[in-house]
């Protein structure tokens, strides 16, 4: 009669075995789920000890938002959040390590600063040793078959490779049909007129000059034109946005998309001009969507619990519908951005490696047209 009670108790630890699932899972008693829900469960308790998690991300109050909120509401783990542009990190990060101090666990940003300033310094580990979630890994997830990674040694994930933003205006000052080519800013009505984000340092007046020497109907003739129409250069975001939203100047070319899809939403006006209006298109890019893992983290295992977070359906939500951004996960919904940024066929890429190892040269060429920084 003891029998009864023990196989009752058996069936009911098999039935919640098999309810039991992975973060992102399906659910079942596979040994991969067993082994990803114990592995998991382990990083997890390791990361409420540890607290907190420092992110170095893009400046913004939405996208600073949506890079903290939801995971302390998810995890109850604090988020200690640095805003930058992009240009600041790698000097800033250079000089702690070198006076032995090792503060930050991820990095949310751009492509140019990880390949020009945080791989040299190594800087990075390979993020995929910290991809645990069945979702995350899962390649039918992601657009093109699997996550990208920039580089063969896996440091640096591409989120959001999406249809960029390169030319900004002030609908009540540039006329519907006004630019229909990247040419038409050569008019001599635009002199004076235009501003721009600096493209001698990494950020996007770089990607969108490095578009700009790499498209075969533009060159490095194109970028020599341009410098004759007296633009004015500028390193700040907001400044450059506003600069136009308060009619300033009339056109802006490259900056972030964010903080413009931000201001817009604050009824500011500025439209970002559509890329199937204009002839040449524009570059494939992830912007400020490039996600790294930093060695030395002091929160190891909060970043694991963080990257697989924000590469989840929920975490790229978030981030995607703060920044405009196109997530490459496929389940993430895109009708919170211009349907012009999914990413088109056969667009030109200034974050890959082949775009990058031309950067001296659009630089030294910048730099010969507008003077050096």
């Amino acid at each position: 009669m003891r029998l009864i009670p023990a196989i009752a108790a058996v069936v009911i630890m098999v039935a919640c075995g098999s309810q039991a699932g992975a973060p992102g899972g399906t659910g079942g008693a596979s040994n991969g789920q067993a082994q990803q829900t114990s592995e998991w469960d382990r990083v997890l308790a390791e990361a409420k000890k540890e607290g907190s998690v420092n992110v170095i991300g893009l400046e913004g109050v939405n996208t600073q938002e949506a890079l903290t909120a939801g995971f302390e509401r998810e995890y109850g783990i604090h988020v200690e959040f640095l805003p930058d542009a992009g240009p600041g990190v790698g000097p800033r990060v250079s000089n702690e390590r070198s006076a032995g101090q090792y503060l930050w666990d991820v990095y949310v940003l751009g492509t140019t600063t990880a390949l020009n300033a945080m791989f040299p310094m190594g800087a990075f580990d390979p993020i995929d040793q910290a991809l645990i979630r069945d979702d995350v890994k899962d390649p039918k997830n992601w657009r093109g078959g699997d996550i990208e990674y920039l580089d063969p040694e896996h440091r640096l994930i591409i989120m959001t490779p999406f249809q960029r933003g390169t030319l900004f205006i002030n609908p009540s000052i540039v006329q519907p049909g006004e630019i229909k080519s990247y040419k038409d800013l050569l008019d001599p009505k635009w002199r004076g007129k235009m501003v721009m984000n600096d493209p001698r340092r990494a950020g996007p007046g770089l990607a969108t000059f490095t578009f700009f020497y790499l498209h075969p109907d533009l060159g490095p003739d194109f970028i020599r034109a341009l410098g004759r129409q007296d633009i004015t250069i500028l390193s700040n975001f907001q400044q450059e946005v506003d600069s136009v939203g308060q009619g300033r100047y009339s056109i802006l070319i490259g900056t972030a998309d964010a903080i413009a899809e931000e201001r817009i939403r604050q009824g500011i006006p500025i439209q970002i001009m559509d890329v199937r209006q204009i002839r040449e298109g524009s570059d494939v890019s992830p912007a400020n969507g490039a996600l790294a893992i930093f060695n030395r983290a002091p929160h190891p295992n909060a970043a694991k619990v963080y990257v697989n977070w924000l590469l989840s359906k929920e975490g790229q939500t978030d981030f995607a519908r703060a920044s405009g951004y196109v997530s490459a996960r496929l389940d993430v919904p895109t009708d919170h951005a211009l349907p012009w940024r999914v990413p088109a066929p056969g667009a030109i890429k200034t974050y890959d490696l082949k775009a990058v190892g031309l950067r001296d040269q659009v630089i030294s060429l910048v730099e010969e047209v507008f003077g050096p920084a």
